[in-house]
């Protein structure tokens, strides 16, 4: 949920629940002063009477309206003190009820006790009282509608640059040269936000080159004394007067420095991905190049006695030929390597993606770990667990996507060629 959205729902929530218990205590309040004025005016027509009746000794003419009227009647009753109620009558002209506040009171002329009572309907008080809620509302909801749309403008403005200072965040790649510079902006904590990041980036950035610096010259470094190392070892292989314990410590120098040299070309590769150094501008014939790896790999497959099954279509990818080359040699490598004997690997492409699985020796294997540099099971060890977790660098700054199943006792590597699926 975005940050505006919550405090918008918040804002207006509270806003609501305030303006709503302010209405009610408003109506309570002014409904409570109509009626007291109300009863004033009842009062002031009491006095008039009780006035004449003093004056004159006798009752006034009484005239009556459509909204208020007055009853005297004849009483052996005595009056204490002035009655006011509230009540309703029945108008069969208007089909409805109608409240109606009366005062009641008693008064003495001669010798004669009349009742009278005052009424004055309410319907005039309740017309006001209507149009003032009514009117009430209309503010409220205009304050609401104006609150929020004034809320929502200034918080965008305000928001702005914290949403080009995330634009330029995700826009930003360690490798690139330039460091990270987030501009000032007239927001002290946006500015705090911005500075840290500059500086965050900057740390991660010059750490970065270093590191890079630093893998670059070790690789270059490292060539040169494997060569010797490898060229000195040949040369004493060559020699004639060597008993079978000394070939066999040359050899196994011979197989380390194999084995570091592949460490070291792996290593060497994955950080070249790692660094975009490779352009996927070149147009691959998918079909064809697992042809010819197929070729290349037949003594292979035929000392093992591998079955190949094929479902191959035309696909041309706009990839990298050299990284095609190693995608397709370490899965296929790796399948041939780990099906057992008398086993079937299967090869399919079609414009979706590529799936190559083989026959299982074991069980499955972890996927969550499989990709991991340096994954290795219990069954492997003369490898330097690297091949794998290159095909998914590939794959993955290729924009494609890869995922490792364990079917009817086969490991199958499926390649996405849609990011979407």
């Amino acid at each position: 949920m975005r940050l505006f959205t919550k405090y918008n729902r918040v804002n207006i929530g509270v806003s609501i629940f305030v303006f709503i218990a302010g209405s009610v205590g408003f109506y309570l309040v002014l409904h409570y002063v109509l009626i007291k004025q109300l009863d004033e005016t009842l009062r002031s027509e009491k006095q008039e009477i009780v006035e004449y009746v003093a004056v004159h000794h006798q009752l006034p003419d009484i005239q009556n309206t459509k909204h208020q009227w007055i009853t005297v009647q004849p009483t052996a009753q005595s009056f204490i003190a002035d009655l006011i109620s509230s009540y309703s009558i029945y108008k069969a002209k208007e089909e409805e009820y109608e409240s109606v506040r009366q005062l009641r009171f008693g008064i003495t002329v001669g010798n004669t006790k009349y009742a009278i009572a005052v009424n004055k309907s309410e319907v005039e008080t309740e017309d006001i009282l209507q149009l003032i809620i009514l009117v009430t509302m209309g503010m409220i909801a205009l304050i609401l509608l104006l609150n929020y749309s004034i809320n929502r403008m200034i918080i965008n403005r305000l928001w702005q640059p914290f949403h080009q200072s995330v634009t330029a965040i995700k826009n930003f790649t360690v490798s690139d040269m330039n460091f990270l510079v987030l501009p000032q902006v007239d927001i002290d904590e946006f500015n705090l936000l911005n500075e840290s990041f500059n500086k965050m980036a900057q740390n991660i950035g010059t750490e970065y080159h270093a590191l890079k610096t630093f893998t670059e010259n070790a690789s270059h470094e490292m060539q040169t004394p494997l060569a010797v190392i490898r060229s000195k070892t040949e040369m004493l292989l060559q020699q004639t007067e060597w008993n079978e314990e000394a070939v066999r410590n040359v050899l196994g120098i011979e197989e380390s420095i194999q084995k570091l040299s592949r460490l070291h070309q792996a290593l060497l590769l994955l950080t070249k991905i790692g660094n975009v150094y490779y352009d996927f501008n070149e147009t691959v014939q998918f079909n064809e190049l697992i042809e010819q790896k197929l070729l290349e790999k037949a003594d292979l497959l035929q000392a093992k006695e591998l079955s190949v099954v094929k479902n191959i279509a035309a696909v041309d990818l706009l990839f990298h030929n050299y990284l095609a080359e190693i995608l397709l040699n370490n899965l296929l490598g790796n399948a041939i390597k780990y099906t057992p004997g008398g086993g079937t690997i299967s090869l399919e492409l079609t414009p979706e993606g590529f799936t190559i699985s083989n026959t299982a020796a074991s069980g499955a294997l972890d996927d969550e770990k499989i990709f991991q540099r340096f994954y290795k099971t219990e069954q492997e060890q003369e490898g330097i667990g690297l091949g794998l977790a290159i095909v998914y660098e590939i794959v993955k700054v290729s924009g494609f996507r890869i995922q490792y199943f364990f079917e009817e006792q086969q490991h199958l590597f499926r390649i996405y060629f849609n990011q979407e699926k």
